[in-house]
């Protein structure tokens, strides 16, 4: 991903000559050619009556990274300025994921990280790359932050323990990570000029760099790098963002010489009113078939991944299998169905850790909030700044429409403090609980503005507020994320559970993409006037109609 704005969602002419309509080029085989003229068998089929529809997932994970272990897959994704970051899920189907955990347990690279005289929204992790190394069998994670330094994180196995294994001097952009056969570790990385980094063996450093590739100026960016070895082909998988996906081929080694094709340009895409899908990676199945997962700008929910079938030309190019001129709404499954342990459902926070579904704004101060038997809060913040506050922990909406709710005991909260459960963006609203004047007071805010360079404008604006009998209070925020829709959402309480009473006006997301992130549920307690304050979330609920 980029962030340059004259580069996001920019159209460009294709060279002439420099690739191929997806639709145009022959679906040959399924499978990769080993060898330059072999000819795999046809594998044209028809949709199976039973089969997987598009998003695989209706949650934001973006900037998707893919690989199979064994009969296991695994995913990783962008989480900017969230913590922990780099989440991995686990499949064993390609379209039934669940959390497995981060790749980056804290976002220690300096304190603005921590909302300590700064913040980092907008920096920390993306476009990152995910492999696993047969050789010493542990994970590597690797990803520049802020233009800075690239990192690397190991882990022997998904779930963790991940650890920073090593600093690299070198920023690599949009970085792809290949462990090769011979076990050599390389990197292709870049905006418009691609190049390939080859690292030393114990992945500390960097042996060699070139550039291997400049893309046509018709084309316009390409970045985005995902690095394979294929059927004894390299190829670097980049995207046009945000709106194509285009392939290099070298079959003379990693550094080259690389051809160019492309393999998607304006497709349209299976989710109503959202983009097309780009920004991926390939993977394949224990028995040779191939998949592109990508993402699908679908805004105000963030970006969703969708996944499609690859076929390969006799010559080595991988196409996306299309239905009816689009990326297919859906497609037989893949592989056997496998339940995981859903993305969405009941929390009441029994473990002493919150689930890797979790994850908070900025680094926590892990001395104010425990679990077990609920989530308990204390105040991390004096700050009439929503944006400012430490401590306001996330979860992604589910899409297409989806309700959070929480059971909130606000007896031990203080006066000027303020706790509850937003939809948090970079425009952002919520419902809470306002002890002020020695009365428990329901309110809806929103107005809570950033600007540009993620300075806060507004703190927001109260729309309305009800008096509650007690201090155990039910949030509810109601959210529509159709990117064809009203962007609205509603907020409503209740002091049994049952009976819920709308407050405040309708709210409509932000659909901009500047943020990058779509809109999380949050959940939140800050001071205004002193610390000490403490609330107690006895339940969280993620639900769908």
């Amino acid at each position: 991903m980029s962030r340059s704005d004259n580069t996001y969602g920019r159209r460009g002419i294709l060279a002439a000559g420099a690739g191929l309509l997806a639709a145009a080029v022959p679906t040959l085989g399924a499978r990769p050619p080993e060898a330059l003229g072999s000819v795999p068998s046809s594998t044209a089929s028809t949709l199976a009556s039973s089969g997987y529809s598009n998003p695989v997932i209706w949650q934001d994970f973006a900037d998707v990274d893919i690989l199979r272990v064994g009969d296991t897959y695994y995913y990783s994704a962008s989480t900017m300025h969230y913590s922990p970051g780099a989440p991995v899920l686990r499949s064993y189907d390609l379209v039934n994921w669940e959390f497995a955990g981060h790749s980056v347990p804290v976002l220690d690279f300096g304190s603005e990280y921590d909302l300590d005289g700064g913040n980092a929204y907008v920096g920390g992790i993306w476009a990152s790359s995910l492999n696993y190394r047969p050789a010493d069998e542990s994970f590597y994670w690797l990803g520049q932050i802020d233009f800075a330094k690239t990192y690397v994180y190991t882990a022997p196995a998904a779930e963790g323990p991940w650890n920073r294994h090593a600093t690299i001097d070198n920023v690599y952009y949009d970085a792809g990570l290949l462990i090769d056969d011979d076990d050599t570790l390389y990197v292709a990385y870049g905006q418009t000029d691609i190049s390939v980094a080859q690292l030393s063996r114990d992945a500390s450093g960097e042996v060699r760099s070139e550039l291997v590739f400049s893309t046509p100026p018709e084309v316009g960016t390409l970045e985005g790098a995902r690095f394979y070895r294929i059927g004894g082909n390299y190829y670097i998988f980049l995207t046009r963002p945000a709106n194509g996906q285009y392939i290099l081929k070298s079959s003379n080694g990693p550094f080259g010489p690389y051809e160019m094709r492309e393999v998607l340009l304006d497709l349209d895409g299976p989710v109503p009113g959202g983009g097309v899908p780009h920004q991926g990676g390939l993977v394949d199945t224990p028995d040779g078939d191939w998949y592109y997962m990508a993402f699908v700008d679908a805004y105000p929910g963030g970006r969703v991944p969708a996944l499609a079938p690859i076929t390969w030309t006799w010559d080595g190019w991988p196409v996306v299998r299309l239905v009816d001129g689009a990326w297919g709404e859906s497609y037989p499954l893949p592989e056997p169905v496998h339940e995981v342990e859903p993305l969405i459902g009941v929390d009441t926070f029994e473990g002493s850790t919150l689930g890797p579904a979790w994850e908070w704004n900025h680094n926590p101060d892990n001395s104010v909030w425990w679990a077990g038997g609920g989530l308990s809060l204390l105040t991390a913040t004096v700050t009439d700044d929503l944006y400012a506050a430490r401590n306001t922990v996330t979860r992604r909406i589910q899409g297409p429409t989806s309700t959070a709710t929480i059971v909130l005991d606000g007896s031990a909260m203080l006066e000027g403090d303020r706790a509850g459960l937003a939809l948090l963006r970079d425009s952002s609203a919520w419902i809470g609980v306002d002890p002020d004047g020695g009365t428990n007071t329901v309110a809806m805010v929103d107005g809570l503005t950033m600007d540009g360079d993620w300075n806060t404008v507004s703190t927001g604006t109260r729309r309305a507020e009800a008096e509650v009998s007690g201090s155990r209070v039910w949030l509810r925020v109601h959210a529509d994320i159709r990117p064809n829709g009203e962007h609205r959402a509603r907020f409503s309480y209740s002091t049994d559970g049952v009976d819920f009473e709308f407050l405040g006006p309708d709210f409509t997301m932000n659909t901009d993409w500047h943020f990058f992130l779509g809109y999380r549920f949050a959940i939140f307690n800050h001071a205004t006037r002193a610390l000490g304050g403490l609330v107690h979330v006895e339940r969280f609920e993620l639900s769908t109609p």
